[in-house]
């Protein structure tokens, strides 16, 4: 049995309040606005490798 990955987890809790792609990527955009170090954390604590980690704060910032 395969488990979901952490991010799968967290876009279901995300859409089951209502958030849309588009709201959740003013939430990245927003999390690394104020708080680089934090979001970082984050998507690490993801468990996303390197250059994925990378690629989402790029395009957030």
């Amino acid at each position: 049995m395969q488990t979901k990955t952490k991010v799968e987890q967290w876009v279901e809790r995300f859409r089951a309040i209502g958030l849309d792609d588009e709201t959740m990527q003013r939430w990245h955009r927003l999390f690394e606005d104020q708080d680089p170090a934090g979001h970082q954390s984050f998507l690490e604590w993801l468990e996303l490798p390197a250059e994925r980690i990378a690629e989402v704060r790029s395009r957030f910032n």
